[in-house]
């Protein structure tokens, strides 16, 4: 019987479609593979598999998959049900869920150009298929797909498209480019048998050649191939760098035969391991709270932490994670920014080491798709540090999953579909697990102190800060009164002018906060009072002095500094507000001998 699958894509439509499977793929393909997919007239998608089934569709000509990308799933059946949850509860669609979890590299995108690689040098004899595609290209280095089908006459181009991606002879514009290539390493063996008398008539023939005998003889002092074990595995980098020879050298003796280079996939994920501590005793407080915690999970499934600011609360999410690892489960710990990770990690890799895995969107792409691939397998992550993203990670044992900052507003995502938050779909994601979600926070959010208030949640507060350090003093300071009787030195009171004084004196450190970035966040127009705007979002410009250009913070959209006002053509345009370059800059005049640094999007946005 002809067998069928319904496929999810990568586009904001509400249902799923269906294609016929081709025999050669019958058996392989799984639900939660990805399959290429004709759509439309010449439109690729990579498709994910719902499900396959022998019910053949009456309303429409049922078209066959292209290619099949995997031979075991990259989604779980849990993620599936997640996806369906998502697309129903943020009223979005399961292509949309689609496009928000999987790392584009695991996206092969559809759209037309295919363009020749003028440095590709091929390692291997091309096959028939793939020199007609690039005798075609040779012809005219780029061309859309439908083009090369039609001139080749090859059908399912789309797999010597594939092959030819793989070894970088081509470049693909838009039609399916695929992002991600996993890390090798070139190294380097001895061809044929590597016993001691044939190593003696390889010493023999290069006797005559100083450099290359030296290479062989530093080859087996490194791999120790006289020893009794199997021989160490040596990269081409390491063997040229302890050899100290040119890599013409190499060269030589893969041309005679006698040496053959092969690539290892390395992967980008950081295999080091870490030295693993103790962990740090809880005071009375903590233990009382950690074990009101776990009191409170045997009835409910959600709890929240109400602690006090530096009560401690990592402390005892350090011993919950400890306690679900043990038991043999994973646990997804969620926090709202990006910045926070890294004090985190120091603090979790400490104790947990490389069981811990980092999870968030300034990793560069094909190191998100490695840590994907590892949480597919048995051996993934115990414990999973990330950003609201890292909720559509795999899972297989999730026990527990901690939100910090429960309150944090960039748990919400805006633009683009899932407009999901991510403390909610967490709660959501453990209840199909089986698992227990914390949230801890020194400010709780409206919802979830009704829910704690009214029993709906577990309720646990920790009040007294860690070895009883009293909260800092918060002196406010009416700004507008100073600016009235002109005792304001730019933007700074002469109250906090005084302060920082006195800590720089000291040799102490200041930190200031201000909640706009650039320079100015309006510039004005002395004459006539005109704001320039964005013509997209229709706010007003933010000026950066950095780069000298007006920025929208909406949309992300520059525009130059006009030299004149175009209302009145008024020369005189004036700052008004300021932001954190204008403090950066006020500082650095007030107090000249200090170090001043400036840490906002501008400057971070790099990991």
């Amino acid at each position: 019987m002809k067998k069928y699958v319904d496929v999810i894509l990568p586009l904001p439509l509400p249902k799923s479609f269906t294609y016929s499977l081709p025999d050669e793929y019958a058996e392989e393909v799984k639900t939660g593979c990805r399959v290429v997919v004709p759509f439309g007239r010449k439109k690729f998608y990579t498709a994910i598999v719902r499900n396959v089934h022998y019910c053949a569709p009456a309303e429409y000509e049922v078209k066959e998959i292209s290619a099949l990308l995997d031979a075991s799933p990259i989604l779980l059946s849990e993620q599936f049900k997640f996806w369906k949850w998502i697309a129903d509860y943020y009223l979005c669609t399961q292509g949309d869920v689609y496009k928000a979890a999987l790392p584009s590299g695991l996206k092969l995108e559809s759209e037309t150009m295919v363009e020749y690689n003028p440095d590709f040098e091929a390692d291997a004899p091309l096959s028939e298929r793939e020199q007609r595609i690039l005798d075609l290209l040779a012809v005219d280095a780029q061309q859309c797909v439908t083009k090369l089908e039609k001139e080749s006459g090859l059908k399912n181009i789309l797999t010597v498209i594939k092959s030819l991606l793989d070894k970088e002879a081509i470049f693909v514009k838009e039609e399916l480019k695929r992002t991600y290539k996993p890390k090798t390493e070139a190294r380097v063996r001895l061809a044929g048998t590597t016993d001691e008398k044939r190593l003696h008539i390889l010493f023999d023939i290069l006797s005559r050649a100083p450099k290359q005998l030296a290479l062989l003889m530093k080859y087996v002092e490194c791999s120790g191939l006289l020893g009794n074990g199997t021989p160490k595995e040596i990269s081409k980098k390491e063997l040229l760098q302890r050899a100290n020879v040119a890599p013409a050298v190499l060269n030589g003796l893969v041309d005679k035969k006698i040496f053959e280079i092969y690539h290892h996939e390395i992967g980008r994920l950081n295999k080091q391991e870490k030295e693993v501590g103790e962990l740090n005793a809880l005071n009375e407080f903590q233990q009382r709270a950690h074990d009101e915690i776990l009191h409170s999970f045997r009835e409910k499934n959600v709890c929240l932490l109400h602690g006090v600011t530096s009560s401690g609360k990592t402390e005892i999410y350090i011993h919950l994670i400890e306690e679900a690892v043990r038991r043999g489960e994973q646990v997804l710990y969620l926090l709202p920014e990006i910045a926070l990770t890294t004090q985190i990690t120091e603090r979790l890799q400490r104790v947990f080491g490389s069981r811990l895995g980092i999870y968030h969107s300034k990793f560069p792409d094909a190191e998100r798709v490695e840590i994907w691939q590892k949480q597919l397998g048995e051996d993934g992550y115990d414990i999973i540090l990330g950003v609201r993203s890292s909720v559509f990670l795999p899972f297989r044992k999730l026990g527990l999953v901690i939100v910090d900052e429960e309150h944090e507003n960039t748990y919400k995502q805006q633009d683009p579909a899932p407009r999901y938050h991510a403390r909610n779909a967490a709660i959501v994601l453990a209840a199909m697990y089986g698992a227990k979600t914390l949230l801890g926070t020194a400010t709780p959010s409206i919802e979830t102190w009704q829910n704690a208030m009214t029993g709906k949640y577990g309720f646990v507060q920790l009040k007294e800060r860690y070895k009883e350090i009293q909260l800092p003093e918060i002196i406010p300071v009416d700004i507008k009164e100073l600016h009235r009787k002109k005792r304001m030195v730019g933007q700074f009171s002469p109250l906090l002018i005084q302060y920082m004084k006195e800590a720089l004196e000291q040799k102490e450190q200041v930190i200031l906060f201000q909640n706009r970035r650039g320079f100015a966040p309006m510039v004005e127009c002395r004459t006539c009072g005109w704001v320039p705007k964005c013509k997209n979002c229709d706010v007003s410009l933010t000026y950066h002095k950095g780069i000298n250009q007006l920025t929208c913070h909406y949309c992300g959209y520059t525009y130059q500094l006009p030299k004149a006002c175009p209302a009145c053509e008024g020369t005189e345009l004036v700052n008004r507000g300021f932001g954190t370059e204008k403090v950066e800059d006020d500082i650095k005049i007030l107090f000249p001998e200090a170090a001043v640094a400036r840490m906002d999007l501008d400057t971070t946005r790099t990991r």
